[in-house]
């Protein structure tokens, strides 16, 4: 199978999940056990993608300067920072992190 066949596949794969999607009952999506399920489920998901960008390099886990900038952007975004200072602070702590040899 090539690379442009699984992304063919999978496509169709999501667009067919998007579309059962709709025939859900609506009473079924606004009772409130499915929808604490899908809240957590966003969370947990978000959580998993920002754990591997920041521990993950192929199959390794790397401890480098994306953990102290990662630290500094939830600390930012704890004290209610917009989102431009916080990004733009986590950036700068990689940056001169790696600048002084301090992390790679």
């Amino acid at each position: 199978m090539t690379l442009w066949t699984a992304v063919l596949i999978a496509s169709i794969i999501c667009v067919a999940l998007k579309t059962l999607g709709y025939l859900v009952p609506q009473r079924f999506l606004e009772a409130p056990r499915p929808a604490r399920i899908a809240d957590l489920l966003t969370v947990a998901l978000l959580s998993a993608l920002v754990a591997v960008q920041t521990l993950g390099a192929g199959q390794e886990i790397v401890l480098d300067a994306r953990i102290p900038a990662v630290l500094v952007a939830a600390g930012l975004l704890l004290l209610r920072a917009p989102f431009l200072v916080v990004v733009i602070a986590a950036a700068l702590t990689a940056g001169l992190l790696r600048l002084w040899g301090w992390a790679a």
